[in-house]
C-alpha cells in the first residue's frame, strides 16, 4: 500500500484558471481515440463515457481526437466536428460533462500522411501531408501546396468555432504523434522548400498560423491548449527538439500565435527530456521553465509501464505509486497531470486517490478496458 502524505495530495485539488476556464482540480482526462462515432457523430453512450470521468472527478476532460472538417482528416469512426447532426450531438456531451461539474475540451485533429497507415484511406481522398511522406519515410499521398494552406488553416478555426458554438469550454491543438501539425514540425516528414520547411523556425510556421487561425475564430480567453510530442507512432526515439533551446525555438511562434496551455506528450511522466542538462527535469517541467505558461503533464500515471500494448493484446498493467508526480507538482514543473489508462479502467479513480482509496484499483487491462465504451 502506498503511503501518501495528505497534505501534499490535497494540492492536486486545488482550482485553477485558464483564461474563462476555472477548473476544481489539477485532474485531466487524456486524449484516446475510441472509434466509436459512426459516420463521425458522438451519440448518448459517448456521451455518457465522458460524464462518467467528470462525475468520478476528473476536472477536464479533453476528447479523443476530433476530426476537422477536412476530407482527409480521419476515418468515419472518429467524430466529426461540423453538421448540424454533428453539433447536436456534441452538445449532448458538453452538457453531460457540465452537469457532472466537469470542463471538457476538444481536440483538433487531422491524420495528414498517418491516414493511409492507420486506416488505408477512403475511396477518393488521398492523404496529404508536407512532402507527401509519412514517419517511416515512405511516399505516401501527395504534399499540400502553398495555396492549399491558408483554407486548411481556416478549417481548423472552424472547427474551433464550432466546438465553442457546442458548448465545449477550450480546445486542443493536436501537434504531436506524427499527425498533420506535427509532420510540418519534424524535419524527417518536413522536407519543403517555401518556406515552410528546413529551419526548425520555419518547420513552426504553419502550426502557428494555424494557431492564429484558431485564436481569431474564438475570441479571447476561450483557452487554447496546444499537444506536442517528441515521439511518434512506432518512433518511440525521434526528437522535434534536441536541446532546451530547440525547445524554446520550437514553443515561442506557438504562443505568440495564441496558445494559452501547452500539453507536451510523453510515455513516462518522470523521465528526463533532457538529461544531458538536468538529469531529472521532464518535457512538461522544461516547458514550463522555458515558458511560464500553464503546463498539462502525461504519461504512465497511476501505472507501472509506459504505454506499449496492442489494441488486441490481453497485456494487464498493474498499478504504480503517484509519489514522484507529487514531487513534480511541489517543485512546480505542471499545472494540470492528465490521466489515460488509470481512467479508461476505471472512471472514478480521481475520486479514489482523493479518498485514500487506490487499494481497490485492479490496474488497467487491455481486453477489458477497451472492448467497450466503459
Amino acid at each position: 500500500m502506498e503511503v501518501i502524505d495528505d497534505k501534499r495530495l490535497q494540492s492536486l485539488f486545488t482550482p485553477v484558471s485558464v483564461g474563462t476556464m476555472t477548473l476544481p482540480n489539477r485532474f485531466a482526462m487524456a486524449p484516446m481515440t475510441r472509434f466509436a462515432s459512426p459516420d463521425g457523430v458522438p451519440g448518448p453512450e459517448v456521451a455518457a463515457y465522458y460524464a462518467r470521468r467528470a462525475a468520478g472527478g476528473t476536472a477536464l476532460i479533453i476528447t479523443e481526437g476530433v476530426r476537422i472538417p477536412h476530407p482527409a482528416a480521419g476515418p468515419d469512426s472518429v467524430p466529426l466536428i461540423d453538421g448540424a447532426e454533428v453539433l447536436r450531438s456534441w452538445r449532448a456531451v458538453t452538457d453531460a460533462v457540465h452537469a457532472e461539474g466537469g470542463a471538457i475540451a476538444a481536440q483538433l485533429w487531422h491524420e495528414g500522411s498517418q491516414r493511409e497507415v492507420l486506416d488505408g484511406g477512403r475511396e477518393g481522398q488521398e492523404a496529404v501531408s508536407p512532402s507527401g511522406i509519412d514517419v517511416a519515410g515512405n511516399q505516401v499521398g501527395r504534399a499540400l501546396r502553398i495555396d492549399e494552406l491558408g483554407a486548411l488553416a481556416d478549417v481548423y478555426a472552424k472547427a474551433a468555432r464550432n466546438a465553442r458554438d457546442a458548448g465545449f469550454d477550450a480546445v486542443e491543438v493536436h501537434g504531436g504523434h506524427g499527425y498533420l501539425l506535427d509532420q510540418f514540425l519534424w524535419g524527417n516528414t518536413n522536407r519543403r522548400t517555401d518556406g515552410y520547411g528546413g529551419t526548425l523556425t520555419a518547420r513552426t510556421r504553419f502550426p502557428a498560423e494555424v494557431v492564429a487561425a484558431v485564436r481569431e475564430a474564438v475570441g479571447s480567453g476561450f483557452p487554447i491548449i496546444f499537444r506536442f510530442s517528441q515521439w511518434k507512432i512506432n518512433r518511440y526515439d525521434a526528437q522535434l527538439a534536441a536541446t532546451p533551446g530547440d525547445l524554446e525555438k520550437l514553443l515561442t511562434p506557438l504562443i505568440e500565435a495564441g496558445v494559452d496551455v501547452l500539453h507536451p506528450s510523453t510515455r513516462r511522466h518522470y523521465q528526463p527530456a533532457f538529461p544531458d542538462d538536468d538529469p531529472r527535469l521532464g518535457m512538461a517541467g522544461w516547458a514550463k521553465k522555458l515558458t511560464g505558461l500553464p503546463v498539462i503533464a502525461v504519461g504512465s500515471v497511476g501505472l507501472d509501464t509506459e504505454f506499449g500494448f496492442s489494441l488486441g493484446g490481453t497485456k494487464r498493467i498493474s498499478p504504480a505509486p503517484v509519489c514522484r508526480l507529487l514531487d513534480q507538482f511541489d517543485a512546480g514543473e505542471f499545472d494540470i497531470v492528465a490521466i489515460g489508462r488509470a481512467l479508461l479502467a476505471d472512471p472514478g479513480w480521481v475520486s479514489r486517490l482523493r479518498d485514500g482509496a487506490l487499494d481497490d484499483f485492479a490496474g488497467f487491462d487491455a481486453d477489458t478496458a477497451l472492448a467497450h465504451l466503459y
